[in-house]
């Protein structure tokens, strides 16, 4: 039987547009059960009270529950590569931060390209480290402090949670864009690193908000920079290190990602309901109390976002000719 050449037209063009139809149904019932968020570190840490309030806004919203899964290891390359690997289906997502924009540089062999392999959802939050030295120190102001250092080079030295932690990076392009020499004494993470600020075995840290505001408050620290491009409202009477040194910022950015291949339509879902999330004042309150601020942007957005901050972190890790050990 032959059919009418309208007819026949019109069911190919219907048979064409049900794999979209079929892929827009499948984002619209999604989540249909339980969804992964992979943390590449421990418990406790700001990627992880990241992974779980953003989870918890995203159960409340989808319906669904978002459950945290730490695969701490190799600086967070564990966690990554374990959703490299996994569906691209909108079941596994990953709480990405700056040790994945630097291991890009920083690490010789990974298993996997972070730009290539994972799409980029959408940010969460981003967190001001802090220049703080010990109350003891003589330089009272940041352009005090750079002025000390060129005149005492090597003299001075500068902890860090690890080889290649944000609080690393924030030292070491301040070092580039500043011209001082100072000797890095990388720790085993950030409460230690405090411990020998305060007690003056070190001399300056660029640690996160969160971990060192209360050292702040109370007086056992002295803050002389935040590290973001403008002043913080946790601490607004800081200066930003920007207002002195003209382009630097260094912030710990926090996002959601997933395996390259997941339907554009979930991604579109999930991005929604992440930014929706950020404009919720609870959500922003508790950040806010961390010393975060949300940080929403497209998918689009978000990409760009870290494809700039891989570049820039290249750039330090090559000047600096930082290796892991």
């Amino acid at each position: 039987m032959k059919l009418p050449r309208r007819k026949f037209l019109h069911l190919a063009a219907s048979a064409a547009a049900l794999p979209a139809v079929s892929r827009f149904a499948w984002a619209q019932a999604y989540p249909s059960r339980p969804v992964r968020i992979i943390v590449g570190f421990p418990p406790g840490g700001g990627m992880d009270i990241n992974a779980r309030l953003i989870g918890q806004s995203l159960s409340e919203r989808l319906g669904q529950p978002f459950v945290i899964e730490n695969r701490p290891g190799a600086g967070g390359n564990v966690g990554t590569e374990a959703v490299v690997r996994a569906s691209p289906d909108g079941y596994t997502l990953l709480l990405f931060g700056p040790s994945d924009t630097i291991n890009a540089t920083l690490y010789e062999r990974l298993n996997y390209n972070f730009i290539r392999d994972i799409t980029p959802v959408g940010t969460v939050s981003r967190v001001p480290n802090v220049m703080t030295v010990p109350p003891s120190f003589p330089a009272k102001t940041l352009p005090d402090f750079v002025a000390y250092a060129k005149a005492n080079p090597g003299k001075i030295n500068m902890a860090s949670a690890g080889i290649g932690a944000s609080d690393h990076m924030a030292g070491e392009l301040f070092k580039m864009m500043t011209g001082v020499d100072m000797v890095h004494v990388p720790y085993r993470g950030a409460a230690p690193a405090l411990n020998d600020l305060i007690g003056a075995q070190v001399q300056i840290y660029f640690g996160t908000m969160p971990a060192s505001i209360q050292h702040i408050r109370a007086g056992s620290l002295r803050a002389l920079a935040v590290t973001s491009a403008t002043r913080s409202e946790a601490l607004p009477g800081v200066p930003a290190v920007a207002e002195f040194v003209p382009g630097y910022e260094a912030t710990t950015p926090y996002g959601v990602g997933v395996p390259k291949n997941t339907s554009a339509a979930i991604v579109e879902k999930l991005n929604k309901e992440i930014n929706a999330a950020l404009a919720d004042p609870k959500l922003k309150a508790r950040l806010a109390d961390l010393g975060a601020e949300p940080l929403p942007m497209t998918s689009a957005e978000c990409e760009k976002f870290v494809v700039d901050e891989t570049e820039k972190y290249g750039k330090v890790v090559r000047a600096a000719n930082i290796k892991v050990e």
